[in-house]
C-alpha cells in the first residue's frame, strides 16, 4: 500500500517508506519528520557507478533538499537507461545497518523496486508519529518474519482433469506470512514410495499464458506435464515467483531494459535485484508435506538441485529439460547459461 513502516532496532528507530509508492506530498510528510536518505542495494549502486570505501549489501545516501519524486525514480532505477541520471552530484554513499538491510528484504519480498527512503526518528513520543497510527515493528521480528519466509501450509485439493491426464489433483498450499500461493500438481498417479519425477515451476505469465518467445518457459511447462504422464506420475510444483522472483512489474521493466541493450542479468542488476530472487525452499518444504523424500528432478538449474538437496530432498536425478529455444530467445539462454550456470 505504501504505508511507511517504522523498525526498531534497540532504541533506535527508524521510518522506512517504498520508493516505488513514493508522491511529492508523501515525501514532503517524510521530510517534515527529518532528513531522509535514500537506500539502494549494492547491485543498483554499481549500476550506478558508486561505491562505499567499504562493501556493503545495501547502500544510503542522504537525500539532496531539491530532490523529488523525479530524482528518486532515477536514482532507484525505475526509468530506463536512456533518462535514469539522477544528477552528477550525487551525495557520498554509507554501508547500511541493519534496519536498511532489512527494509530492502522487506521490499524484495514485496516484489516491490528494491530501494527505500529512510528518516531517522529521534523522540519516542514524537507526536507526528502518533498521528499517522505507526507502532514501531522490532528488527528481530522482522528478521525472524523474513528468516521463516517459505513455510507453507496446504489449505485445499481437488482432482483435476487435465489436457496433459485425465488422472491429476491440484493442492494449494498458503504461506504463514501473507504471500502468495502456491500449487502441487500431481499428474497421473505418482508413486510416492519410488523417486518421483518433479518439476519446480516458477510462474511466468508472459510464457505460460502468453506464449511468450521472449523465454523457454512455456514449453517447459507443457513438456515436463507431458513427460510425467508418459512416465504414469509426477508432481509439477508451480511456485508464483513471476520474472525469477522479482514479480511481473519489475519483469516487464527488465524486459523494457533488454530491449535497450541488456543482458536479462544486467537487466535484473540494474534494478537492483541480484541474478535470481527466487526462494527455493519453498519447493522443498511443499515435497516434504506431500511426503516425497526423493526425487528425480526435471531442470537445467543446478541451484534448484542444490536448493531441495541443502534442505532434506534427495535428487537421486536430474532429467533435463530442453524444448523451447527461438530466434527470439536464443540470447536470453545464452546469457542464461554463461552467467546463471544453466546446463543447456
Amino acid at each position: 500500500m505504501g504505508l511507511p513502516v517504522v523498525l526498531q532496532d534497540g532504541e533506535a528507530r527508524h521510518l522506512v517508506a517504498l520508493v516505488e509508492t513514493m508522491t511529492e506530498a508523501r515525501l514532503a510528510a517524510l521530510r517534515e519528520l527529518g532528513t531522509p536518505e535514500i537506500v539502494v542495494t549494492a547491485r543498483r549502486a554499481a549500476a550506478l557507478g558508486i561505491a562505499p570505501a567499504i562493501p556493503s549489501d545495501t547502500l544510503r545516501l542522504r537525500l539532496p533538499d531539491t530532490a523529488g519524486r523525479d530524482w528518486i525514480a532515477a536514482l532507484s532505477g525505475q526509468n530506463g537507461p536512456g533518462c535514469t541520471d539522477p544528477g552528477d552530484a550525487l551525495p557520498r554513499p554509507v554501508p547500511g545497518t541493519a534496519p536498511h538491510d532489512a527494509a530492502i528484504r522487506i521490499a524484495v519480498a514485496l516484489q516491490s523496486v528494491p530501494a527505500i527512503l529512510v528518516v531517522p526518528l529521534s523522540a519516542r513520543d514524537d507526536p507526528r508519529i502518533a498521528a499517522l497510527g505507526l507502532g514501531a515493528m522490532p528488527l528481530p521480528l522482522v528478521a525472524d518474519a523474513l528468516l521463516r519466509s517459505g513455510i507453507q501450509s496446504p489449505v485445499s485439493a481437488a482432482r483435476l482433469p487435465m489436457d496433459a491426464s485425465e488422472a491429476g489433483r491440484v493442492q494449494v498450499f498458503r504461506p504463514d506470512d501473507g504471500g502468495a500461493e502456491h500449487f502441487a500438481i500431481e499428474i497421473g498417479a505418482p508413486d510416492l514410495s519410488a523417486p518421483v519425477m518433479v518439476r519446480l515451476h516458477s510462474a511466468c505469465f508472459t510464457g505460460d499464458v502468453l506464449g511468450s518467445r521472449k523465454c523457454d518457459c512455456g514449453p517447459q511447462l507443457r513438456a515436463s506435464m507431458a513427460a510425467m504422464a508418459e512416465e504414469g506420475g509426477g508432481v509439477l510444483l508451480y511456485l508464483n515467483q513471476e520474472g525469477r522472483g522479482i514479480g511481473l512489474a519489475n519483469k516487464l521493466r527488465a524486459y523494457a531494459l533488454q530491449d535497450a541493450g541488456l543482458d536479462t542479468v544486467e537487466a535484473n542488476h540494474w534494478l537492483g535485484f541480484e541474478d535470481d530472487q527466487r526462494d527455493f525452499r519453498i519447493g522443498a518444504r511443499m515435497l516434504a508435506s506431500l511426503g516425497i523424500s526423493q526425487v528425480r528432478l526435471m531442470t537445467n538449474n543446478p541451484a534448484k538441485t542444490a536448493s531441495l538437496a541443502a534442505h532434506g530432498i534427495d535428487v537421486v536425478d536430474r532429467v533435463p529439460l530442453r524444448v523451447g529455444r527461438t530466434a527470439q530467445n536464443a540470447q536470453y539462454l545464452a546469457t542464461k547459461a554463461a552467467k546463471s550456470g544453466h546446463l543447456l
